[in-house]
């Protein structure tokens, strides 16, 4: 359960920010992380929309490396409880579908989640290039704070705050970046 003051927190952080589960579901979202990726919103699963759906594919030039991490994170994240339904049934479902996944399920790779560099091609802006942190939710169970922000005096920090214009001005903002 995502705590009520992490909920209360996550929309007004000025960077990119979500909260996941041990399942890699996104349980709360700012604006802002939507404008990187609208799949990065209340609800959705970021193993399948990695795996299945072609526009969040193409936000990661590394594709391969981008999933084999996460799913490594995720092996981490679910730790000896790999037969829990909920995961018995993502991985089937993906296992499934992708053969890249059952792939990379089947190399039993684990990592920790931790803060990285990524680079996304985003359709707006291009190349952007932030840096990753994930931060344990005291009190739960692997719940994570998923924070991304740019270096400062860099292009990666104008391209930032030009998708955080947009998110903050109705007029040139998409609504799929709005928080629900």
């Amino acid at each position: 359960m995502l705590p009520a003051g992490i909920a209360k927190l996550v929309p007004m952080l000025p960077m990119p920010a979500f909260v996941e589960g041990r399942y890699l579901d996104v349980l709360a979202a700012n604006a802002l992380a939507a404008a990187i990726s609208p799949r990065w919103t209340t609800g959705r699963n970021r193993l399948r929309d990695v795996f299945l759906d072609p526009e969040e594919r193409a936000l990661f030039p590394e594709w391969e490396r981008a999933a084999a991490g996460l799913v490594a994170g995720f092996r981490q994240a679910v730790g000896t409880d790999s037969d829990d339904p909920r995961c018995i049934e993502l991985v089937g479902e993906l296992s499934l579908v992708s053969p890249v996944f059952a792939r990379l399920w089947a190399r039993h790779d684990v990592a920790v989640r931790e803060g990285v560099r990524m680079t996304f091609a985003h359709p707006q802006v291009g190349a952007l290039t932030l840096n990753r942190e994930k931060l344990l939710v005291g009190g739960t169970d692997g719940i994570m704070l998923v924070l991304y922000h740019a270096d400062t005096d860099t292009d990666d920090a104008e391209k930032l705050a030009l998708l955080g214009s947009s998110v903050a001005d109705p007029a040139v903002g998409h609504g799929a970046a709005r928080p629900r």
